[in-house]
């Protein structure tokens, strides 16, 4: 299972020495794309780790930000690794380019918190509902296509129950009133909520419901929003955590630790307003049992 890892993380770290690297020569991005002859975007792209750099690519960056050979060689071995590829890469098109940088840092995660306001998380959905929500949230996507997007779905979840790379802690809060909307019918919620109760119990994971009694919070202002925590491996230092936070034309990453501690802080009182995993688990079944008699 380590290759589904894939080349993110390192893609990731490629991106921000070169990016390092041309703010230390005072180059601006404008400038490295007309030294390299190359569009802004593409250059835009290595630095944020959305594309892979090839060795000719850092080269040519290295000796136009005057890096040392030996900083040079290091960023060549790490181009040489951001050629793997995950086990998304098989369903192309199916997978938008911000998404995709996703799925490969939740694959790298040692910990992921999300806060979900309206809908189950992709992570914890059955084929059925998450069938019905990309009806509803892609009315013009064809039958084949909308298949394939459920299949990555349901693919991400095996990293809940991987043994090697260690599966990650996940930890969700979800708000009452996404066990409460209905997603085509009563069998396909009965069924939803019954996997929320299977999922909440594996030893990695912890379900938290903010009851719909805990009124406004910082939530509501701030939206919906992903932590991710990665391991320390062999480095002295883990990468830094990322905030993703989706929208409807692309994603918010954000990795700065003062924007990170901003997301941390909201999760905290997120987490204050919740019910317990036991009261939690109790709502969820107190729910099943209306639907099935609804």
């Amino acid at each position: 299972m380590a290759e589904d890892m894939g080349s993110t993380v390192p893609r990731r770290r490629l991106g921000k020495a070169l990016r390092d690297l041309r703010t230390e020569a005072g180059i601006t991005l404008d400038a490295a794309a007309e030294a390299l002859e190359c569009s802004r975007q593409k250059v835009w792209r290595i630095e944020s780790g959305l594309g892979s750099a090839r060795g000719v690519d850092v080269r040519a960056m290295c000796e136009l930000y005057t890096a040392t050979p030996e900083m040079t060689r290091a960023l060549l071995a790490l181009a040489a690794e951001t050629k793997a590829k995950g086990w998304w890469h098989a369903y192309g098109d199916a997978i938008p380019d911000w998404f995709e940088l996703y799925v490969g840092l939740e694959s790298a995660a040692s910990r992921l918190r999300s806060y979900k306001n309206s809908l189950v998380p992709g992570l914890f959905q059955t084929r059925e509902y998450a069938l019905a929500v990309y009806k509803i949230d892609q009315p013009d996507m064809s039958e084949e296509d909308r298949e394939r997007a459920v299949e990555i779905r349901l693919q991400r979840q095996a990293l809940l129950t991987r043994r090697l790379p260690k599966a990650p802690q996940v930890q969700v809060i979800l708000c009452e009133s996404a066990l409460l909307r209905p997603v085509h019918d009563s069998a396909t919620m009965a069924q939803q909520l019954g996997q929320l109760l299977q999922v909440s119990a594996l030893p990695n994971v912890s379900l938290r419901i903010l009851p719909l009694a805990a009124g406004p919070h910082r939530g509501a202002v701030g939206g919906e929003f992903t932590l991710l925590d990665f391991p320390l491996g062999n480095r002295s230092a883990p990468d830094p955590s990322v905030v993703f936070s989706e929208s409807w034309t692309g994603a918010l990453y954000l990795d700065r630790p003062h924007e990170f501690a901003a997301y941390e802080k909201s999760w905290a009182c997120l987490l204050a307003l919740s019910l317990d995993a036991e009261q939690s688990r109790q709502l969820i079944a107190k729910i099943i049992a209306e639907v099935h008699h609804g």
